[in-house]
């Protein structure tokens, strides 16, 4: 059975939540939002590519960075309204300089940063 990302669900404005994992650790890298577009395009290039909100314009990790993420494999949920991507990432994954965004937790009500800058 050959994928179409018009299978997938779509919120109003046309987009999927998409969470970034490192495929040989598991680690959770960062969230991001897809379109059927930005699918397509990573699964025809290898380079995982979002859709930018607030520039209303595609996303190619690690475009101006460097800090590239290489499609391993997409997965999505068993509601087709979320989707995993496995990746290589090259760098910090997060726009802080931190490998990934996941740096801040609530302990004992408290915020507190876990993570430094690579």
């Amino acid at each position: 059975m050959s994928f179409s990302p018009d299978a997938l669900t779509f919120n109003d404005a046309g987009l999927i939540p998409a969470i970034a994992q490192e495929a040989e650790t598991g680690e959770v890298l960062m969230m991001a939002w897809m379109n059927a577009d930005s699918i397509r395009r990573t699964l025809a290039t290898g380079r995982v590519t979002y859709w930018s909100r607030s520039r209303q314009a595609f996303w190619v990790k690690g475009e101006t960075s460097g800090n590239v993420q290489e499609l391993v494999e997409l997965r999505f949920d068993c509601d087709s309204d979320c989707l995993l991507v496995m990746v290589r990432q090259s760098g910090p994954a997060c726009h802080t300089g931190r490998r990934n965004c996941f740096y801040r937790a609530v302990r004992d009500g408290e915020v507190v940063e876990i993570a430094e800058p690579m």
